[in-house]
């Protein structure tokens, strides 16, 4: 279960089909265009590919898969949102493919309800809790509970060195 949300915080929204979703801005290092994304054969089926970031392999996932949503076509819109996450002890970085990037908010823990019990549309345990802005609710994710170690052992271990260009 996700630690309570106990202070002030900025996210980094983000859309999968009609749900706004929010991370933690200290979780990400950077967003990136959807570009040139290497399929790598042997890796998970929600595992998009390898990108190149300046000469690093970073994988990454396709939140939708992840996420059990209906796939849709790549867009203009669709970026890359690059996360350094710590798992069992250790500092891992993956990229998650979002059909668009919003902008960065400040919540307070008064606008942050638990995530629900019944009734949930997503899992419980990879949510740290639900936002509400105006009339908008924003569902605050834990990255670090949506991979698990040996997902992203498999991930890097099918993420290809890069050679530097």
């Amino acid at each position: 279960m996700s630690t309570p949300i106990t202070s002030s915080a900025q996210y980094i929204t983000f859309q999968l089909g009609n749900e706004l979703f929010a991370i933690d801005v200290a979780q990400v290092r950077e967003i990136l265009e959807l570009s040139q994304v290497t399929r790598v054969p042997t890796a998970p089926d929600y595992m998009r590919g390898v990108v190149n970031v300046r000469g690093r392999a970073i994988p990454v996932v396709d939140l939708r898969k992840k996420f059990g949503l209906p796939p849709v076509a790549d867009t203009l819109t669709s970026r890359v949102v690059v996360m350094e996450l710590e798992l069992d002890g250790e500092s891992t970085v993956v990229g998650g493919l979002a059909d668009s990037v919003h902008e960065v908010i400040e919540l307070d823990p008064a606008q942050i309800n638990p995530p629900p019990r019944l009734a949930a549309r997503w899992r419980t345990d990879l949510v740290r809790g639900m936002g509400r802005r105006s009339d908008q609710f924003i569902i605050i994710l834990d990255m670090s509970a949506v991979f698990s170690s040996e997902e992203v052992a498999l991930m890097n271990a099918d993420a290809p060195a890069v050679a530097h260009a």
